[in-house]
């Protein structure tokens, strides 16, 4: 008989969405990692029934959580985060994950070297991009993706979460990245880490994306910045517009920009200016990480 895989006290997150063959495979490759998480969740969005079960079938052992309406991946992180039993959080997509054998292990021992990191990012590698070695550097960052980053639970759910969108794109992790840095939390990406992200990023080209990336810049900027930085916003708004049209990503930019009252006045509930000292810090920080 093999031997017993050693467990660690972090919780596996993983978010999905319709693609159980992918969310299946995923876990497949986080189940071949020694030390072995304490427990993995996943959480199916928009009432997937079938995904749900797939996965249950799949995985007797691990935990599914289910939204019946389209609360999208922060919404999904939200529930999952809530419903972990361990202090160390980590966070996958349905197609990304540890590229070492070892991932948790050097998890536990990163959080342990920086006890301040309230979320340590790992270095996120895509398909045609070549995987480079690990390395002992770290760096204080700003924000950090979240299909390959680990959360200290407690920092988590005092920041209070993602706002959940069903399509995230611009908004997500810097939201909750911008709240963390206001609130005194910082952000650590170790080399240590490495996961892999099954994808060549360009579903980032189809038109609800585009769409979307310029609503959540308006919405950041909306729910975020006091009014004096509303200028702020209105720049990287017209940045991101820039940058759509010289790369030929037209279609979809229309349709953002119609969308941008009715998302602000969806979302009024959410908005909670934070002061600008902190905005401008943080945007110091995205542009230039500190070693650590």
């Amino acid at each position: 008989m093999p031997e017993p895989v050693s467990t660690v006290p972090v919780t596996v997150i993983l978010t999905a969405y319709r693609r159980a063959d992918t969310a299946i495979a995923t876990l497949g490759r986080i189940r071949q990692c020694d030390p072995q998480p304490a427990e993995i969740l996943v959480h199916v969005d928009g009432g997937e029934g079938a995904c749900r079960a797939a996965l249950e079938h799949a995985f007797p052992d691990i935990r599914v959580l289910l939204s019946d309406s389209n609360v999208g991946p922060g919404g999904g992180r939200n529930r999952l985060v809530a419903a972990a039993s361990q202090e160390l959080v980590a966070s996958f997509d349905d197609d990304s994950y540890p590229i070492d054998g070892d991932y948790f292990a050097r998890l536990i021992e990163v959080f342990r070297q920086f006890p301040e990191a309230a979320v340590v990012d790992a270095h996120v590698f895509h398909l045609n991009q070549r995987i480079e070695p690990d390395t002992s550097q770290a760096q204080w960052v700003a924000d950090f993706s979240g299909g390959g980053c680990a959360y200290r639970r407690a920092a988590f759910l005092e920041t209070g979460g993602y706002v959940p969108l069903p399509t995230a794109y611009g908004m997500e992790e810097v939201d909750f990245g911008l709240r963390l840095h206001a609130g005194g939390g910082r952000v650590l990406r170790s080399g240590r880490l490495r996961v892999f992200h099954h994808t060549d990023l360009s579903h980032h080209a189809d038109p609800t994306v585009t769409s979307a990336s310029i609503v959540n810049i308006a919405l950041l900027a909306y729910l975020r910045y006091p009014w004096t930085l509303w200028a702020v916003g209105v720049a990287q708004c017209v940045n991101r517009l820039q940058w759509l049209l010289r790369h030929g990503r037209r279609r979809g930019v229309l349709a953002g920009l119609a969308a941008i009252p009715a998302t602000l006045a969806r979302y009024r509930g959410h908005r909670h200016p934070l002061p600008s000292q902190s905005i401008r810090s943080f945007l110091a920080l995205r542009r230039h990480a500190q070693p650590a």
